[in-house]
């Protein structure tokens, strides 16, 4: 029986609850407590990589966008000019051409590795095992870890008027067709392309090779037994079974178009003339060249925001359906 007060005293120092009133919400506040404590513990552990992507990431940035709205030389008093800089980025007929090439890049530099490698990546999935399947993955990577200033060097001297693309073709009797690919107006922005398609599709391959290994085999089986051939079965059950793996193909090569240097400086220094001259070779040249730190910071913003417009979209569509 309760005794007047609501409560018996147990021995241990505590109360059984009286319906008059409620026990304290101790446990609930030492829950509180204690993941208050692991947050700050998570932050701590974090706290080092965060400080960095401040100093080396975020502030850069701002300055980027800072500079951007001055007319400065990186020397001497910079004046305000406002948007000028970036009206000066989308009326220019020269920058306008440059982002233009930097479009075209991304056909070279992402489609085509993407769609190649998945033809690859096809046919190789039945040997990916073994000593074999190691030696075709590392012969499909290996352009991947060629420093890319060593690739752009090779593929000037393959390309080269004497170079042994023209050789082969004079040897075929093509010889009408040779040229120097990095020099002519018409074919040297083609040929930056090729040499970006070929560095990139060993990544590529690797990794849709890398998905269809996780693809539940008792689908192909299912595939088969409704009759699908082997095209059929790529698109019904390889293609969209791979959403993610084409999504990261699609962003790591969209953003390599884009912000794409080595090559182009290695192989054509932008030449000849303006063909092969791309955002980041430009920004270069317009920065520490000319002297006008702020247009460069104007082109190096938009070029951003291009990387944004781009990328966003493809990790929106490929992005794994929860339910």
């Amino acid at each position: 029986m309760t005794s007047a007060l609501g409560s018996v005293p147990t021995g241990r120092g505590d109360a059984v609850p009286s319906p008059d009133r409620p026990a304290r919400p101790s446990s609930a506040r030492a829950r509180r407590r204690r993941w208050a404590r692991a947050a700050g513990t998570g932050w701590l552990y974090v706290l080092p990589a965060v400080v960095m992507y401040a100093v080396f990431v975020l502030r850069p940035l701002a300055l980027t966008i800072q500079y951007s709205l001055y007319d400065w030389n990186g020397i001497g008093v910079a004046h305000w000019a406002g948007l000028d800089n970036y009206l000066t980025v989308f009326t220019d007929g020269d920058l306008l051409k440059i982002i233009a090439n930097a479009l075209v890049l991304i056909v070279f530099f992402s489609f085509v590795p993407v769609a190649l490698g998945l033809l690859v990546a096809s046919l190789v999935r039945r040997i990916t095992t073994g000593a074999f399947g190691t030696v075709v993955r590392t012969i499909l990577f290996l352009p991947q870890v060629i420093p890319l200033v060593a690739a752009g060097i090779a593929w000037s001297w393959l390309l080269s008027s004497n170079g042994l693309v023209n050789q082969v073709l004079h040897a075929v009797g093509l010889g009408g067709v040779a040229r120097a690919w990095l020099g002519d107006f018409d074919t040297a922005l083609p040929a930056v392309g090729v040499i970006g398609a070929w560095v990139l599709l060993g990544l590529c391959t690797i990794l849709l090779v890398t998905g269809m290994s996780k693809i539940d085999p008792a689908l192909y089986e299912a595939a088969r037994l409704d009759g699908a051939g082997p095209i059929r079965e790529f698109f019904a059950v390889t293609l969209p079974s791979l959403r993610q793996e084409i999504g990261v193909c699609l962003t790591v090569t969209i953003i390599a178009a884009l912000a794409s240097f080595d090559i182009v400086y290695i192989s054509t220094s932008g030449g000849p003339g303006r063909q092969t001259t791309v955002p980041g070779l430009e920004i270069y040249r317009l920065a520490f060249s000319q002297r006008q730190v702020g247009l460069a910071s104007a082109l190096a913003v938009v070029l951003m925001v291009l990387v944004l417009v781009c990328v966003l979209p493809i990790q929106r569509l490929t992005r794994e359906d929860k339910p």
